[in-house]
């Protein structure tokens, strides 16, 4: 395990003979464990409504926004939507409100997307090892679930109220995820909120962990930096392209089997560019406002946080076709065993 004095001096050694050398030996790990695969999803939001002030997100619960809870005639139109680009993995996120959001309306939303969908992960509130199992067997085989920070004064600085204020029970949610036999598990840290090296270094030893106990799960992390909402910046961001290369670089390096997500927060450049070195799953065609995609107009939209790749799924697929790579929709069934 790289030592924290390590990644300290190969985060801040910003030569460029340094960063080539790190993305030569990425590619290269990458093309051996992954072949030149790259799995798509989207995102559909659906619920805005938070109990957690969460000082960095667009959805917390003092931010003065329209509070929307799709209905299941209204996530049905936005997952035929998302369906008919292609898409066969989804990622379904809600705010932090187990009132508005209850483990039965999970449940009847998974239902639906089965429908749709092969792949079905949740980014919602975190939840017992039980209610995991409940879902697992509505469909939902993955869990993306963020510590956003490991620093735990800086955790209690920006989650002010709430459930998420909870850093030992939002720690613990990957494991009982793990326990209730969740297929996929993805843990990421907001990049910007706290001492990069730091975070980064616990977030790895954080993994180590979950593989050493669950090494039946597939893991996959992700590196969100801060971003402006509806052009407001709620937080700001220290952690420039050079660094998060580094970032990227290095996770493929010590995880060589892990996947490595990279979500529409960046352009299409770096995201253009990050598919040569280590990213092996991205979205495509993202919205990040509840109803986004059917419901409502740009202007009376809410998003999350501003999208910086507003590329469609097809041009996603004609650009990973173009630069020979393999677009996956579709990378598991689940089979049912007749007895």
């Amino acid at each position: 395990m790289m030592t924290l004095a390590h990644i300290k001096a190969v985060l801040e050694d910003l030569s460029p003979q340094s960063v080539e050398e790190l993305a030569r030996r990425a590619a290269q790990t990458t093309r051996q464990y992954f072949g030149r695969a790259v799995s798509l999803y989207s995102p559909l939001y659906l619920s805005n409504f938070c109990s957690s002030h969460c000082t960095y997100c667009g959805f917390h619960s003092q931010h003065k926004i329209q509070r929307i809870k799709l209905e299941p005639d209204q996530y049905r139109k936005e997952m035929q939507f998302i369906h008919a680009q292609g898409i066969r993995n989804i990622l379904m996120l809600t705010g932090e409100s187990y009132k508005h959001t209850p483990l039965s309306y999970l449940k009847e939303a998974a239902q639906a997307a089965s429908e749709y969908f092969q792949g079905i992960a949740l980014e919602v509130h975190p939840m017992q090892t039980d209610e995991y199992r409940e879902l697992f067997a509505a469909g939902i085989d993955g869990i993306a679930v963020y510590q956003e920070t490991y620093d735990r004064d800086r955790y209690a600085q920006v989650h002010l109220a709430g459930y998420k204020k909870d850093y030992d029970f939002r720690f613990g949610t990957p494991r009982r995820a793990a326990e209730a036999g969740m297929r996929h598990i993805s843990l990421g840290i907001l990049l910007g909120l706290s001492d990069t090296a730091e975070d980064v270094y616990a977030l790895y030893r954080h993994l180590r962990e979950l593989e050493k106990d669950f090494p039946g799960v597939e893991y996959s992390v992700s590196f969100p930096r801060l971003r402006t909402v509806k052009a407001e910046a709620l937080a700001t961001c220290d952690v420039d392209d050079v660094k998060f290369v580094k970032i990227i670089c290095l996770t493929r390096l010590l995880f060589p089997r892990v996947g490595i997500n990279l979500s529409t927060r960046e352009t299409p450049k770096l995201r253009d560019h990050l598919l040569e070195i280590a990213i092996t799953r991205m979205s495509a065609g993202s919205n990040t406002s509840v109803g986004g995609y059917t419901l409502l107009s740009e202007e009376k939209q809410d998003p999350q946080f501003d999208i910086k790749d507003e590329r469609s799924v097809q041009e996603i697929v004609k650009l990973l076709k173009t630069l020979h790579f393999d677009p996956v929709f579709t990378d598991w069934r689940q089979i049912e065993n007749p007895l």
